[in-house]
Parts: C-alpha cells; sequence; structure tokens
C-alpha cells in the first residue's frame, strides 16, 4: 500500500508543479463550462494526463477512473483522480485548490493523497499506516461537543442540487458550532479535518474523485467518516460527513430528526 502511495505523491508532485506555474501565467488557462457552474481548463486535462502518465510508468495495467477523462481499463485496482478540486477557485485567481488521488483494490481505497500545490502541503495516508502530512503523522481534533466546532461545508451550486433541503441543515447545525466554513476544495476540506484543522465537513452531491482520497485520510487520521445519517460512506452516497468522534456523535443527534 505504501507503494501505491509513494507513486501517488510522485504524479500529484508533478502535476502540482505544472498547476503551480499555470496558476502564475493566467494566459496559459483556457476554461469552458461542463454546466451549470460547472468548469474545466484545459489545466485539469493536461493535469490530469501527467498524473496517469505517472502512474501508468509503474503499473501499466492498473485502471483509472478520473474526473476529465473517465474510465480507462479493466483492473481490480483503480486510481480515482480528481487533478484540481477546486477550479473554479483556479480559474479565478484564488491560491485554494488541490489534487486528490485515491487507490482502491477491489472497491477497497488503500492509498490516498491530497496534495495542495500553493501551499506544498502533501496530505496522504494508507490503509492501516496512519495519515501525515508532509511525513508528519496526523490526528483529528479531540473536540467532544459540536458547540466548541469549526465545520466546514461547501453549498449545492450544481443544476438539480436541494438548496432548501441543504439549507433544513445548514439552518439545525449552525447556531450549535463556533461558525461554519465553505472554501471551495472538498479534498482539502477532508484533509483538514484529518489534519485537525476543521472539526467536521458535510456536503452533499459530491463525486467519487473528490471524496475517495480524503475520506481514507480522516480515517487513518482517526476520524469517522459517513453519510450524512450516518450510514456507510461510498463513493455512489449522496453525501458525506466526516469528523473526529466527538463531534461526529453530536452532528448526527443534532440532524436526526430533519
Amino acid at each position: 500500500m505504501n507503494a501505491y502511495k509513494t507513486i501517488a505523491v510522485r504524479a500529484a508532485n508533478r502535476a502540482g508543479d505544472f498547476i503551480a506555474k499555470a496558476f502564475t501565467d493566467r494566459d496559459r488557462i483556457i476554461s469552458q463550462s461542463k454546466g451549470l457552474n460547472d468548469f474545466v481548463s484545459n489545466i485539469d486535462e493536461q493535469a490530469e494526463y501527467l498524473i496517469i502518465d505517472t502512474i501508468k510508468k509503474s503499473y501499466p495495467d492498473h485502471a483509472i477512473f478520473a474526473e476529465e477523462s473517465g474510465h480507462q481499463g479493466n483492473s481490480d485496482t483503480v486510481w480515482v483522480i480528481d487533478p484540481i478540486d477546486g477550479t473554479t477557485n483556479f480559474l479565478r485567481g484564488i491560491p485554494h485548490f488541490s489534487i486528490s488521488i485515491a487507490v482502491r483494490q477491489k472497491g477497497k481505497t488503500v492509498a490516498a493523497v491530497v496534495y495542495d500545490p500553493m501551499q506544498d502541503e502533501m496530505f496522504s495516508a494508507a490503509n492501516g499506516s496512519g495519515a501525515q502530512l508532509n511525513n508528519k503523522r496526523l490526528r483529528v481534533s479531540d473536540g467532544k461537543k459540536l458547540e466548541n466546532a469549526l465545520l466546514a461545508t461547501g453549498f449545492p451550486f450544481r443544476e438539480g442540487q436541494d438548496l432548501a433541503k441543504y439549507m433544513e441543515y445548514f439552518q439545525a447545525l449552525y447556531p450549535h458550532c463556533i461558525d461554519m466554513r465553505r472554501a471551495g476544495s472538498a479534498a482539502l476540506d477532508l484533509a483538514y479535518v484529518a489534519a485537525g484543522r476543521y472539526d467536521g465537513f458535510w456536503e452533499f452531491g459530491l463525486s467519487d474523485w473528490d471524496t475517495a482520497a480524503g475520506a481514507l485520510i480522516v480515517k487513518e487520521a482517526g476520524g469517522m467518516v459517513s453519510d450524512i445519517k450516518g450510514n456507510q460512506y461510498t463513493g455512489d452516497s449522496a453525501s458525506i460527513l466526516a469528523a473526529n468522534p466527538g463531534v461526529f456523535k453530536h452532528f448526527l443527534q443534532t440532524i436526526k430528526n430533519i
């Protein structure tokens, strides 16, 4: 598993160097819409190519599931890739976005990397080996109650998402926590939970490539991950909740009647 993590780190570093250079040379960036409030750029596509190329040099027979290029190959081992999680931030010149790479074997995530190239922060984990930030061990925060928690979230922004239902949860939670952050990169939100910067994160309507890596990093840092009702979280789940154990329990108690 650590061998997979090593290659994921190598791929993230390679793509991160490319993305960081493009961020400072904005004339290189060409964007287009994939749907309402959903964008892609040539930098996303080229970064994804660099990630896949790095993986294939070591594991040519492994399958790929990537945001921009979709499914490739047929293998029990699948690399789940988001080349830029937080593309809107990237396009607007906001230096808060990340590369997310996870490795699954027979449906189980066994290695993960979330890399912030602007801060040079490499969050990583391998199943059973803990989570790290730039090779330093990560642990979730030790807060026990929601009233002392700083939470992160993401607003429904795509067409067809239920804003009214989201607001029911927001209105139930917001009065009971310190504050709520909406920074624009779910993968980094999860990594920040693992690092103890946030006490919890919740959102609806994310894709597998947004959360696959971050979910493992949270778990390996001692946190808990489920859907927003406490059911087992999978890449197909309609929502996600990640938090330290104490906040996780109080979060579910607070929203149980919604």
